[in-house]
């Protein structure tokens, strides 16, 4: 029998990211992962810097959009510069602490994100289904008031998540089979009696801050769907959905792979290490990645003040280029 000790021996942890795949292929993946992280990174400070600086903008739903943007930038800034280390200089180790400190911002920002989506559902469920009600309930102040206390009590709730698992001693094992530390993978090394107990806690919250935020999710937007065929105007038809679309695409790419990870295993599905870990950075990283262009090309106020902004700077540069014309013609 084996016994364990309530000492953690465990200094630092090796992230080993992709465990089956073949050293002639990690100069490409870490390649490819710098490519996502450059798209998180300038695509996200490029919405941020839109909504900023175009005052029109300056409304609930993209005050939405601002957090979920800076949830998206983030992430991809918490999570990819160490996996892209691992591949480009073999850099794997990881100390502890900055490894708990990695799983409290992956799994904070996560639950951010999925409070952020709850509530751009329900800005387009307002303001479809209660429109005279939305301009009193959905105002600059409430919904920055609103976005301020998810970023708030998540990082307190995720505080005790995360304290939990450190209580567990961490013996021996230090390999992390995956591309980012998060809390299955650092609790599944933990040793002691209490691991499962540690576990079962978090993913019972997992449940929770998944599963709440999107049941309201699919109710608003059901209820949103059965409004928009009780129109009687087709243009109308067109009009919502084209405005929810790209929030329901979003909404999408966040939780259908998550919910097909915590299905399977829940049925006692078996995926391959490496297919569990792909799924995992499909849901972490394409959404940041994406959403960027989702704004810009499906959100038509965005392209509007792009557009805008774009045609005034043609304007303002064509009598420069004409007045340089004049000078060497007179000279």
């Amino acid at each position: 029998m084996i016994k364990y000790t309530n000492v953690t021996n465990v200094k630092e942890f090796m992230i080993i990211g992709f465990p089956e795949l073949p050293p002639e292929y990690y100069g490409m993946v870490s390649f490819f992962l710098f490519l996502v992280f450059t798209a998180i990174l300038f695509g996200n400070v490029f919405i941020l810097a839109v909504i900023i600086c175009e005052h029109n903008l300056h409304k609930p739903t993209y005050v939405i959009f601002f957090n979920l943007a800076m949830t998206d930038l983030l992430f991809g800034t918490v999570t990819l510069p160490k996996i892209i280390a691992r591949y480009w200089w073999n850099d794997m180790m990881c100390s502890f602490g900055a490894c708990f400190a990695q799983m409290y911002f992956v799994h904070s920002l996560g639950v951010i994100q999925s409070l952020i989506l709850l509530m751009m559902a329900l800005d387009r469920f307002v303001a479809i289904r209660f429109p005279f009600r939305y301009v009193v309930l959905f105002t600059n102040k409430n919904i920055s008031i609103s976005c301020g206390l998810c970023w708030v009590l998540t990082f307190i709730l995720m505080m005790g998540i995360v304290l939990h698992a450190l209580t567990l001693p961490y013996c021996d094992r230090n390999t992390i089979r995956q591309c980012y530390c998060d809390h299955n993978s650092i609790t599944n090394l933990g040793c002691g009696d209490d691991v499962a107990y540690v576990k079962w806690v978090a993913f019972a919250n997992a449940m929770v801050t998944l599963l709440a935020p999107l049941i309201f999710i699919i109710i608003s937007y059901f209820s949103i769907i059965m409004a928009v065929r009780k129109m009687s105007v087709p243009e109308r038809h067109h009009k919502v959905l084209s405005t929810c679309a790209p929030q329901i695409f979003i909404t999408c790419l966040y939780f259908v792979p998550r919910c097909i990870v915590y299905l399977t295993d829940s049925l006692g599905i078996k995926f391959s290490l490496n297919a569990r870990i792909i799924i995992t950075m499909m849901y972490s990283l394409i959404p940041p990645a994406i959403n960027p262009v989702i704004y810009c090309l499906k959100t038509m106020e965005i392209k509007t003040a792009l557009t805008q902004r774009f045609s005034n700077r043609k304007i303002n540069l064509a009598p420069q280029s004409d007045k340089t014309q004049n000078v060497k013609s007179f000279a």
